[in-house]
């Protein structure tokens, strides 16, 4: 976190001037924006800005449709935005405005939000995230993972799997009494499901045990998309993903640790059932 903190204190001081250049043609322009990260692709763009940018922090990149058009990506608390620019040749175009150098294009939505596609989020362009910046490493942590032995197969290490395979993210969660939707920190870890009010709080406002969860579905009742349920004998939570590559990767781990739990389970009750049929 205080990685992070520091690059937004250095974004924070830094003069966005510093980072504009000259109006004197198209490549010593866009070439000479400190901020302009050539062809960076929209995945590497996201990971930047969410792994190491803060709310309003923004890049320029290549687009990937034809030459002449750019994408600007914003981030917009924890999601990134792409809008498309386009160089006519004289001038740059978004939407319907256009404006005769980048530099004036970046003033104006300064202190004019930008609205985010048809959800309507409005994001304000605040800090240019710097090519030369150290960028982290777009990879997987190594969550599960264990040693096979020789004489052990699959099945001997899969029950000791659950408590080892973890996961977290943001999730929207419907409350409990008043059915409003409010964005939570969640974290799955061996058989207990938390969330946070963030990802900085100290203390989770609740704690799921998933031996008493009875299922893990998708869920199409709410006026949303990528929503998946728990289901418990007290209550049934409501959660939304971003995506549904997200909502996927959340119910198959999920599920997965529901069926562990419940082979533990069969297996503690036929020990049971054997020990009591020899002491008969």
């Amino acid at each position: 976190m205080g990685r992070a903190e520091s690059l937004e204190e250095k974004m924070s001081a830094q003069d966005p001037s510093d980072l504009w250049s000259r109006s004197d043609g198209e490549a010593e322009l866009i070439q000479d924006l400190g901020w302009y990260h050539s062809n960076l692709t929209r995945h590497a763009a996201e990971a930047l800005l969410l792994s190491n940018g803060c709310d309003g922090s923004y890049l320029l990149r290549d687009s990937n449709e034809r030459t002449g058009l750019y994408s600007l990506s914003v981030r917009a608390k924890d999601s990134v935005k792409h809008f498309h620019v386009e160089y006519t040749g004289y001038s740059f175009k978004f939407g319907f405005n256009e404006f005769s150098s980048l530099k004036d294009f970046v003033k104006h939505f300064a202190n004019q939000p930008l609205i985010g596609s048809e959800t309507g989020t409005l994001i304000v362009l605040k800090h240019p995230y710097p090519r030369k910046v150290e960028e982290p490493s777009i990879y997987e942590s190594v969550r599960v993972h264990t040693a096979m032995q020789t004489g052990r197969t699959e099945n001997d290490l899969v029950p000791t799997a659950p408590s080892l395979g973890t996961k977290e993210g943001y999730l929207t969660k419907q409350g409990g009494l008043v059915k409003t939707w409010k964005t939570r920190w969640f974290t799955l870890h061996r058989n207990e499901l938390k969330y946070f009010k963030d990802q900085m709080s100290p203390e989770p406002i609740r704690t799921l045990d998933l031996t008493e969860c009875s299922a893990v579905q998708f869920d199409y009742s709410q006026e949303r998309v990528n929503c998946f349920c728990l289901v418990f004998p007290f209550r049934t939570f409501y959660l939304c993903a971003k995506t549904g590559v997200e909502a996927d990767e959340w119910m198959k781990i999920l599920r997965w640790k529901l069926s562990q739990i419940r082979k533990q389970l069969d297996q503690g009750e036929g020990t049971i059932r054997s020990r009591s049929f020899i002491f008969k």
